[in-house]
């Protein structure tokens, strides 16, 4: 069976200039995989016709599928529709269907009031060579091409309008193209030990993977993700390698699945059906972010309350106006304080603290910028302990947000 590889060309100078995140790559690669084909190649061209041009010349070449986000709008600098319209030899010509939803989206959902633009109803303009994807959410229709064997779906740069179409219409055409295509993955989350000594100590393991099964290295914020990925091989042959994997870094691992560290703590939590608050003063409600954005946080997460300010650590945690006088605010003694505090405030099981100093000002000779106390407990106990992260202020608060989570990861495997 042939190994299916796609290129991925995104569309734009918003992208190059990095006014706009390219987020459609990401989602595009993954969907990819999830059907069996090898995301190999990604292009970012400009609004320039060459470029794009050239783009699609050096991706047809090396790929089956090609896959085109951007350049379909209305204005002047929306590129993509006229030069693919040349590129595979066709002519415009204007699509009922796409005209009368165009027209019902400004009549009906839109409620405008004067006649539809020649700049809208050109949107249902496409070349006569294309299979039209019918965007119900949008204006801008997908188009489906067919050379030499090779397809070629452009696609609206909109993200939402881009996954509708990759998600009911590019997925299904391509299963239905290529079956029983399939790449394996499994992934494990280690925490504490650095990238290049882990590959020490799997060095012999991986130089005896065989040629199907390749192993990468995935470092995050003190995180390093293990991933073997199988081609053309067997499940089981994946899931032996995989196990021997998990034996040689199980000092190192925390996860042997593909999760992140609140989601970790998050399934921690409803399986021992235990609660958590935190308190939190340098990450302002970054960890209570990352833990509310799990999809049924309310069965673990009680509430935040973020003490910036060392009135709101006095006044509502109740954090004594002496330990703060006498330690300051970025203390074992404040962070022990703001979780009995808590603990006081909130029916919660357990309770996350945080006080530290992000950066780029604040900081002392006794105390720079990026320490940071973590402070966490029940009704039984609270322990603390002092960590020191040192890049700019946004790293610093994710960074800080993860080794939060890990700390009270540790605290409640060792309670329970």
């Amino acid at each position: 069976m042939k190994n299916l590889q796609a290129s991925i060309i995104t569309i734009g100078d918003e992208l190059l200039i990095g006014q706009v995140i390219d987020s459609n790559s990401a989602f595009i690669g993954k969907e990819l995989m999830e059907a069996g084909i090898w995301p190999a190649h990604k292009f970012t061209v400009g609004d320039q016709w060459n470029d794009i041009w050239q783009a699609l010349d050096e991706a047809a070449a090396q790929d089956d599928i090609i896959i085109i986000t951007g350049g379909l709008g209305p204005t002047a600098d929306d590129i993509t529709k006229p030069l693919l319209c040349k590129y595979f030899d066709g002519k415009m010509r204007e699509d009922a269907a796409t005209l009368a939803h165009v027209t019902y989206l400004f009549e009906v959902v839109f409620k405008r009031k004067m006649p539809l633009l020649e700049s809208n109803r050109r949107q249902a303009e496409v070349p006569d060579v294309c299979t039209v994807l019918q965007n119900k959410i949008g204006t801008a229709p997908g188009m489906l091409f067919e050379k030499n064997g090779k397809y070629f779906f452009s696609l609206p740069g909109v993200p939402n309008e881009m996954q509708y179409l990759m998600l009911q219409e590019v997925i299904p055409f391509l299963k239905s193209k290529y079956k029983n295509q399939v790449i394996s993955q499994r992934t494990l989350l280690t925490y504490g030990a650095g990238e290049s000594f882990l590959a020490e100590e799997i060095k012999d393991f991986e130089s005896a993977l065989p040629p199907t099964i390749k192993l990468a290295y995935l470092p995050n914020y003190g995180m390093l993700r293990l991933r073997l990925t199988a081609r053309d091989t067997t499940t089981q042959a994946l899931d032996q390698q995989f196990e021997d994997l998990k034996l040689l870094v199980k000092k190192w691992m925390i996860s042997d699945t593909d999760i992140s560290m609140q989601e970790l703590v998050a399934g921690i939590l409803k399986n021992k059906k235990k609660t958590l608050a935190t308190a939190e003063s340098c990450t302002g409600g970054y960890i209570a972010h990352l833990l509310t954005a799990i999809p049924g946080a309310s069965d673990f997460f009680k509430g935040s309350v973020v003490s910036y300010a060392n009135e709101v650590k006095a006044g509502i945690l109740q954090v004594p106006e002496a330990t703060l006088e006498s330690y300051g605010a970025v203390s074992a003694e404040t962070v022990q304080a703001m979780v009995k505090g808590l603990l006081h405030l909130v029916q919660a099981d357990f309770v996350l603290a945080v006080s530290g100093i992000m950066g780029p000002t604040g900081g002392t000779p006794e105390k720079p910028v990026g320490t940071v106390w973590l402070g966490v407990g029940d009704r039984k106990r609270i322990v603390t302990t002092c960590i020191h992260v040192r890049f700019d202020r946004e790293k610093n608060i994710h960074l800080t947000a993860i080794q939060a989570l890990n700390f009270l990861r540790q605290f409640i495997l060792q309670q329970i």
